[in-house]
């Protein structure tokens, strides 16, 4: 028997109250945890974080909540 699974990609970016520090990286790599997130990276700008979540999996509340629980410093 095969099963289908659909995944919906959502791409997000957020705004940082402040410069990453070692800890906030840390917190970062921790993420990839969460099941439904599948990429958060620092963009080029230096002022942004760049989210790619599983929709069928996150909701963007949950992605936010789930950012702020580990201490990421997003608006």
């Amino acid at each position: 028997m095969l099963f289908w699974i659909a995944m919906t990609k959502v791409q997000t970016t957020f705004k940082l109250t402040r410069p990453l520090t070692d800890k906030d990286l840390q917190s970062i790599a921790h993420m990839h945890a969460v099941l439904g997130m599948l990429a958060i990276r620092l963009q080029p700008s230096g002022d942004e974080l760049f989210v790619e979540y599983d929709f069928s999996r996150l909701k963007p509340d949950e992605v936010k909540g789930s950012l702020h629980e580990n201490g990421i410093p997003i608006a």
